[in-house]
């Protein structure tokens, strides 16, 4: 059955073959029962005699069987849970694999690894998130050469079909636009079968936006074809449908590319205008420098950038975001993609006075004009303070800041305050250089963690919202953080120092 993806969240990395894993002759690791193909999404570590309740699916369980008594028992819950696979350690519980074990996984199709007494599970651990990095980073690169290649084919004088014709080549599939009727606008790429060509058209009447409540996207699978159709905001019920014998982690990203630029490319009637304006905004979100935007977004600035996301925590579809973008005054809207619900919104400053607005979370000092945007019912947003069109991706930082400080706050909208009072009268190159200095010693994700939980005086469950990660994980940060720096984060002449520092990058 046709499925939508927007609510099936996907693995934080591609998986990794369970061949790769074996293959680090380092680990020592053999497999002595169970099939030889699995994908690995992530690794757990337990000693519980059932396991179950506490996974997700697609993990290589370890386990030295403190607690193994029923081993038919235990590997059919591993089974039901959706693990990937069963790391089982030697030593010291256990001399050997037990054979009941061996058994049961052959039974029930769950590959079996034997680990030696001289690897530690950590050891695994490590090696399974540097596989799932050097993934990720692989993923990352297509999907930037692919970005690179359809905004190359929409500048083309044929655009539509130049797109769909990368598109299909990037996604090594067939690329339709068709109909809410099922009529063929236009296709690049190798035909699938009749069968799942049918299928296909099929799928795009379920997202054709002939009808309430129709989703924005959904996939399928026919034999060994997969499927996805995706709505296009501006093109009247027009559908992209895409056909493959495979399905990256990146080709859902790589598709709501094409899927923006084709509803902008076929979105009838606009005003020269609004156009232009589209078109610099797609420009920029494929990597174009804002001195190649300029012309096309008018005014040199300021402009004010938005990131929103649904309060209720729902992911919003192209036309939820477009009426967001309306009520702001704005077209240029970026929908995000399926992993990520935010919503971005480039806004051209309002000037002039204007009142804050009742449920707005402003700093002391903040411009008139950042007051100008409205909260909206239903939202939760974060705002930049306005900013010349040179420093939008610093503005962009800003707002996915403020958004997540209003969502730990529980506020409706959050102003990012512009570096005031003393600290603006520290010449900005020294700021940074002592910035640079004092902060050398922490990785980004740190660096972000302290930040948030200064911003946020100190909470724990405040900042583990705002970053989405458990109260614990924010501890061990900070902790890492006062090590790394040797300073005393208690201290409040530390935490302002620290907090300044931060402000500078």
């Amino acid at each position: 059955m046709p499925t939508s993806p927007a609510h099936s969240p996907g693995p934080p990395a591609p998986p990794i073959p369970l061949a790769e894993l074996l293959a680090r002759e380092e680990l020592g690791l053999r497999r002595i029962a169970g099939p030889a193909d699995a994908d690995l999404l992530w690794v757990h570590t337990s000693e519980m005699a059932d396991p179950y309740p506490y996974l997700l699916g697609g993990e290589l369980l370890l386990s030295a069987g403190v607690l193994l008594t029923d081993p038919d028992h235990y590997v059919g819950r591993l089974v039901e849970a959706g693990a990937a696979a069963l790391g089982f350690g030697v030593r010291p519980v256990h001399e050997t694999v037990p054979e009941a074990l061996i058994e049961a996984c052959d039974r029930y199709g769950l590959p079996l690894l034997e680990v030696p007494p001289e690897t530690p599970f950590t050891t695994i651990a490590r090696a399974v998130w540097r596989l799932m990095a050097e993934a990720r980073h692989r993923e990352l690169r297509r999907v930037t050469r692919a970005q690179q290649a359809l905004a190359t084919a929409a500048a083309r004088p044929d655009p539509v079909p130049a797109v769909l014709h990368q598109l299909a080549t990037q996604l090594s599939g067939r690329a339709v636009l068709l109909t809410a009727r099922g009529e063929e606008v236009h296709a690049a790429g190798r035909r699938p079968p009749p069968e799942a060509a049918a299928a296909l058209t099929r799928l795009a009447r379920v997202v054709a936006r002939e009808r309430p409540g129709s989703p924005a996207s959904a996939t399928d699978t026919h034999g060994d074809t997969h499927l996805a159709a995706y709505a296009l905001g501006g093109g009247e019920g027009l559908v992209l449908s895409l056909a493959a014998r495979r399905r990256e982690p990146g080709d859902h990203t790589v598709a709501g590319i094409a899927v923006v630029l084709l509803s902008l490319l076929s979105a009838p009637h606009q005003g020269a205008d609004a156009a232009d304006r589209s078109a610099a905004l797609v420009r920029l979100l494929l990597g174009a420098t804002p001195a190649e935007v300029a012309a096309l977004l008018g005014p040199e600035g300021p402009w004010t950038v938005i990131h929103a996301r649904r309060s209720d925590g729902t992911t919003p579809d192209a036309l939820t975001a477009g009426a967001l973008g309306a009520s702001l005054g704005s077209p240029l809207v970026d929908a995000g993609r399926e992993d990520d619900a935010t919503v971005r919104v480039l806004l051209p400053a309002a000037t002039g006075e204007a009142p804050p607005h009742p449920g707005c979370d402003v700093e002391p000092g903040e411009p008139p004009q950042a007051r100008a945007v409205p909260p909206q019912p239903g939202w939760t947003l974060g705002v930049s303070t306005p900013t010349p069109l040179s420093a939008l991706a610093a503005a962009d930082t800003r707002a996915a800041r403020a958004l997540a400080h209003a969502e730990a706050t529980r506020t409706p909208l959050k102003v990012d305050a512009p570096v005031t009072g003393l600290a603006a009268l520290i010449p900005p190159d020294q700021a940074a250089s002592h910035a640079r200095t004092l902060l050398a010693p922490l990785t980004p994700p740190l660096a972000d963690t302290l930040r948030c939980w200064l911003s946020l005086h100190g909470s724990w469950d405040r900042t583990a919202v705002a970053l989405s990660v458990h109260r614990n994980t924010v501890r061990q940060r900070i902790g890492r953080c006062v090590e790394l720096l040797g300073m005393d984060v208690n201290d409040m002449d530390v935490r302002a120092e620290l907090w300044l520092a931060l402000r500078q990058e």
